[in-house]
């Protein structure tokens, strides 16, 4: 299999984790029990904070070492851009969460249902960036990132792409979208994420030396999105622990992943 042959697979495999996600529409008759609903977003949490760290942020220090560059600098940077990125993005597109009434971003008079997916679609942005960025510096060589590292980043964002497709999905339905309508808005929030990939592979590519401002940029943008949406939902009330455990359980399982196979 050539390199290309597998970045493309690598790139996409994500997208098939919000389309199986995003199926539940056709199995589940009543909406998702809070109890399952936070014990996804818990365990998508854990898997993007865990990505961060070892896909991410620590391949962006040892890159910045091996280039001469102070190691943290890049890292620091990188993220911190990555987190105003998200933060402008926010307050800039109009958007609303799962389990608001209350929409984000600027004013706009948008259905209920487009700006769920709306939300679900700038969250993905980040995941999609973070893939392209690991496999281009796959595809450069010399960079440390090899092909199991980027595709342990792939499967890891697929995992927790299940259950957001299906937290997403599932609200459409009480909105008064058919399933089949459900499932086409859930599976296109996704596209973004093969998009994006794409468009940073390309860029990052003619672009090696900003490599690790980039690989810590989509983890500033991936962590925005945790601290900001996924974990708030979470724990919401009632309270439960079954957030906080499915976030250790997805870090856990990402960071297995990562070392096993990076």
């Amino acid at each position: 299999m050539s390199d290309w042959t597998l970045v493309l697979i690598g790139i996409f495999i994500p997208l098939a984790g919000t389309v199986l996600g995003a199926g539940f529409v056709f199995f589940l008759r009543e909406q998702m029990k809070p109890f399952l609903q936070k014990m996804m977003l818990g365990f998508a949490s854990g898997v993007m904070i865990a990505a961060s760290v070892w896909s991410l942020i620590i391949p962006a220090i040892d890159m910045a070492e091996a280039q001469g560059v102070i190691p943290w600098l890049p890292a620091a940077v990188g993220f911190v851009a990555g987190v105003g990125f998200l933060l402008l993005l926010d307050m800039l597109i109009p958007h609303l969460h799962v389990n608001s009434e209350k929409p984000e971003g600027t004013a706009a008079q948008l259905k209920k249902s487009t700006m769920l997916v709306l939300a679900v679609t700038l969250h993905n942005l980040p995941e999609g960036m973070a893939v392209g960025v690991v496999f281009a510096g796959f595809l450069n060589g010399d960079v440390g990132l090899t092909a199991a590292a980027a595709l342990a980043l792939s499967i890891g964002i697929a995992l927790q792409n299940i259950p957001e497709g299906a937290v997403i999905s599932m609200p459409l339905i009480a909105q008064g979208l058919s399933r089949k309508k459900a499932f086409s808005l859930g599976f296109m929030s996704g596209v973004v994420e093969p998009a994006g990939a794409l468009l940073t592979l390309v860029l990052t590519s003619m672009m090696i030396p900003v490599l690790p401002y980039i690989l810590a940029f989509a983890a500033g943008a991936m962590i925005y999105v945790v601290v900001e949406e996924l974990i708030p939902e979470a724990q919401a009330d009632p309270h439960s622990n079954i957030g906080t455990v499915s976030t250790a359980a997805g870090f856990v399982l990402m960071m297995i992943l990562d070392v096993a196979l990076g």
